[in-house]
Parts: structure tokens; sequence; C-alpha cells
């Protein structure tokens, strides 16, 4: 018997756009024989709507939310989801949001409280992996190997002008720098400053999207990308070449220009190469208490040969050309079949959960 699975998508982010094709692609490749996709669109002001079910496959590729009053969701605490005075059926709700109030931890925490299952990361490891800031000092203090980097927030930057910020650049590692917002992906608001000069520039547009940046030095190397699955025994798959044709992997090279990268899948890599990232792909993901999913970003510096972990996405990408998926059907696992995993793992880290004990006993 089919069951149903609620899936999730667009939401209040600069990443809305995203996860509109994302879901699209992962509906398109449920398991029909397993389950019925039932459609949740979030608009950009937060509100949800139920969607109907023929136009959960748009010829597009993109998800088009109708925003329909009548339609509205509720999410009722321990009780799950009702729209039109009618409880949603629901085996597993599965978030394919990208960036804030989607892969930040706040939706899981509200799945959390309305009791449902849900695919992906938990509440502690969405929140953590959509740090980059906190994310680093985990793997550092882990003994991991990470990118130098510095976090400042706006109040830092207005009350030295920035002066002491650039004083701290160019003694710890020098330009040129990226610039990120701290919790935000898609290379939305990043910017590159080659020079004090510009870095400015650069924070005030990372600025626009959240409270608190991160500044890196740019590494002259090669951006290697790995999938990690799984639960308790997460596994690698992997790993992947991402090879930019504009300055650095932008959201445009990543959506809107077709020869924004090459893939190459799997990266052209010695074997102890590919088994080291395997492996640190799966120590940075249980560092921060993954579960489901996450791709595991690395530079293989030129000069020295070193690895270096550069990010994690909980959530990553699920369009037609996003890596995760791309690395996983490379490895052997369908598209088909990595959704389905999905939606097992977290089903099976609910019914885990569900067996705790959660009041005193007297």
């Amino acid at each position: 018997m089919k069951q149903k699975v609620v899936c999730l998508y667009g939401g209040r982010s600069g990443e809305h756009e995203v996860s509109l094709m994302s879901a699209a692609a992962v509906i398109k490749h449920m398991n029909a024989d397993l389950w019925e996709p039932v459609g949740i669109g979030i608009d950009y002001d937060g509100t949800w709507y139920l969607q109907d079910r023929e136009d959960l496959f748009p010829e597009s590729g993109k998800l088009v939310i109708r925003r329909d009053r009548e339609r509205i969701v509720t999410v009722i605490p321990g009780s799950g989801l009702s729209s039109e005075g009618r409880p949603l059926d629901c085996a597993c709700v599965l978030p394919v949001l990208h960036g804030t109030f989607g892969e930040d931890g706040t939706i899981q925490g509200l799945m959390e409280i309305a009791d449902l299952p849900y695919a992906g990361p938990g509440v502690l490891a969405a929140s953590l992996g959509m740090d980059k800031e906190m994310t680093k000092q985990v793997w550092f203090r882990e003994n991991l190997p990470v990118v130098p980097f510095l976090g400042a927030d706006a109040g830092d930057i207005a009350r030295d002008s920035g002066s002491a910020l650039v004083k701290r650049i160019e003694n710890g590692f020098g330009f040129p720098v990226f610039v990120k917002p701290v919790r935000l992906g898609s290379s939305v608001g990043v910017g590159r400053a080659s020079s004090p000069a510009q870095l400015g520039g650069a924070m005030k547009e990372a600025l626009r999207y959240d409270t608190r940046i991160i500044i890196e030095p740019e590494i002259e190397g090669r951006e290697i990308e790995c999938a990690v699955l799984g639960n308790r025994n997460p596994v690698a798959y992997g790993p992947g070449e991402v090879a930019p044709s504009h300055d650095f992997y932008s959201y445009e090279a990543k959506y809107i220009d077709p020869e924004g990268a090459a893939l190459y899948i799997p990266a052209d890599l010695q074997e102890s190469e590919s088994q080291e990232i395997r492996d640190l792909a799966v120590r940075a993901f249980t560092a921060v208490r993954g579960s489901g999913l996450s791709r595991v970003d690395f530079f293989l510096e030129n000069k020295t040969g070193r690895i270096l972990l550069n990010e994690i996405n909980t959530i990553p990408g699920f369009t037609g050309i996003s890596m995760f998926p791309l690395l996983c059907v490379n490895g052997g696992l369908s598209f088909r079949d990595l959704v389905s995993e999905l939606i097992r793992l977290g089903i099976e880290r609910f019914t885990e959960k569900s067996n705790l004990q959660f009041r005193r006993e007297k």
C-alpha cells in the first residue's frame, strides 16, 4: 500500500527558486509504487499552501506555488498537519528547502513539535551545518583539516570601520578573500575581495543576507565534493569535482548559466586521495551529528596537495545538474532509490526516537 509523503518546498529564503527546482526533481523520481507525493508550497511570506496533485509534475522542471487561501496548511503541536479542516495523512515529511527557515533547524524543530517523521538532518545538525563559522569551529576541535576563517558581525564592522578586520586578515592569511553570509547557501551573497579596498563592498553585500559574515582566504586548488548518506552508519559517495567557468562557483554558475561549471564524476584523483576524502566526509558529517544526507565540500590545494574541508550542506540541491544525486547515481544508487532511502532514513530515525522515554517515572 502506498504511503503519503509530504514534500515541502519554496520557503522564506534567498534559495526559494532553487527549492522549486529541487522539489520538482525529487517528486518526479519518487517511486510511484511506494509513495504518493503531497505538495505543500511555502510562499515567500512563510504561508503554507496545499497544492493540487496535477501541479506536482511541471513540464518546465520547476514547481509553481498556488496560493489558495482556502487551502492554507496549519501545523498542530503533537498532531501533525491539517488543511481544509482535515488532518493530512503523512508517513514522512520531505523538506526540500534550502537556506533560511528550511535548512537551519527551524523546520526540523517544527516537525519535532508536530510529532512527524521527517527526512534529512535533525535540529542540531541542520542548525549547526547552516552556520559555516560554528561548523568550522567544531571541525577544528575535532582535528579535521579546515580552510582558515574569520568571523565578524555588523556591529564589529561598524565599530572599527573595517580597519581592525583588515589587519586580522593580513596577519592571518592575506588577500584575496571570499566573504560569505554565515547562514546561507547556494553561494547567495558571496563576494570576492582581492584587496582591502574591495572588502567593504563584499561585506556590505554579504550583510544583506545575514547579520554575521565569514571571511576565508582564496584557495588555489580544485573544488571537490562528496555525498554522504545514512544515519548511524553513513556511507560516502564520490568524490566529484566542480570546475567553474566563472570566477568562482556562484549562484549563476550553479543554477542559471548552463555552461557555468563542468562536473567531473568521479573526480580524477588517486585512489588514496579519494579514500581520504570519503573518510573525511564521513567524519565531518558525524562531527555535526548529521543524519539522512549531506554534501561535504573540499579544496585540494594545488601547491601543497592538502585536502581542506570547506563546507557541509545538510540539504543539498536536487536539481538535474546537482552534484549530490549525480554522485549517488554514479555510486550505483539510482535517483529513485535515493529518494526512497531518504524517506526510509527519516522514518527510521523517528521510530528510534519514539521509543525514548520523555517523562520521568514517579
